[in-house]
């Protein structure tokens, strides 16, 4: 079943994402565009298990198998009018990009919203900025969170989240009109990022202990300087939050890990967790404003 939602000016915004890269790439002999239609859906659970768990281990990447993935995807399939699915061959594929919600106060006795929890509260404890998520997530907290997961395969543009959170926003304020437990003081959106790091290949190759003293304190440095996002919307969302930041996965990979990520490029990639917690009366203009930014770029 589609999304109950126009979908018309979210067609356009990913639209015009297809038509502004291929101006961009016209001069480039050897690139090929693909147009794509983007169609958004309801969660389907016939259809989308597999596709989601998919895309959950995604977006935990190295922690993932902290998690039953399994259950996680049963209990976001089971709300199936919140929340979005992209798709491009119709309602029975696989989803290319998803967001959902859960209220981690009306699930914390299942087992994987426990998880979830202990996974935010040890992660919170990473990074001095997130030190208000644990105070939130004391069982005496009479705070409501709404915890925001979203992901997409890597090619996918941008331009399809807008939608997903406008049709979120709708879907949430119909629920509360049929008394559902969507009332939340909060929103944490769940996300990653990543820094760039020395390339262990290279440090193999260089005969000099000097050089590789040096390279160490310069990858050590460009460490602390830039985050680069996997996200680009969450730069926008993090103007509007409380409280916001990054964090290393609780499961450190290989250091060798780092060169299977890097593609054409002198320099591994190091993923890191993000956390981005938005007050409920500041999260619609947290929204729109993502939207506009994607308008306009």
């Amino acid at each position: 079943m589609a999304k109950r939602k126009d979908i018309e000016e979210s067609e356009d915004e990913a639209n015009k994402f297809d038509e502004s890269s291929s101006a961009e790439s016209s001069s480039d002999d050897d690139t090929n565009m693909l147009d794509v239609e983007f169609e958004w859906f309801d969660p389907q659970p016939e259809h989308d298990f597999q596709g989601l768990k998919t895309l959950l281990r995604q977006l935990f990447d190295v922690d993932a198998q902290n998690f039953d993935l399994s259950a996680l995807a049963d209990l976001i399939l089971a709300q199936p009018l919140l929340g979005s699915t992209v798709k491009v061959e119709g309602n029975e594929t696989d989803p290319y990009a998803f967001l959902t919600i859960l209220n981690l106060h009306e699930h914390k006795n299942k087992p994987v919203i426990n998880s979830l929890i202990d996974y935010v509260v040890r992660s919170s404890t990473l990074n001095s900025d997130l030190t208000p998520l644990r105070d939130l997530l004391q069982s005496d907290s009479k705070a409501r969170i709404g915890l925001v997961l979203t992901e997409r395969l890597v090619n996918i543009p941008s331009e399809v989240v807008p939608p997903m959170y406008n049709m979120l926003l709708e879907e949430i304020s119909w629920a509360l009109e049929e008394k559902e437990p969507y009332s939340f003081t909060h929103y944490l959106i769940l996300s990653k990022t990543y820094i760039e790091i020395d390339s262990q290949l290279d440090h193999e190759i260089r005969k000099s202990e000097k050089k590789k003293k040096k390279q160490k304190m310069a990858s050590s440095q460009k460490d602390q300087s830039e985050v680069f996002y996997f996200h680009p919307e969450d730069e926008v969302l993090q103007r509007h939050a409380s409280a916001y930041g990054g964090f290393d996965y609780l499961k450190q990979e290989a250091e060798c890990q780092s060169d299977s990520r890097r593609a054409f490029q002198d320099l591994g990639i190091k993923p890191q967790g993000r956390m981005i917690l938005i007050e409920a009366a500041k999260f619609e203009a947290a929204v729109r404003a993502m939207g506009d930014y994607f308008r306009q770029t």
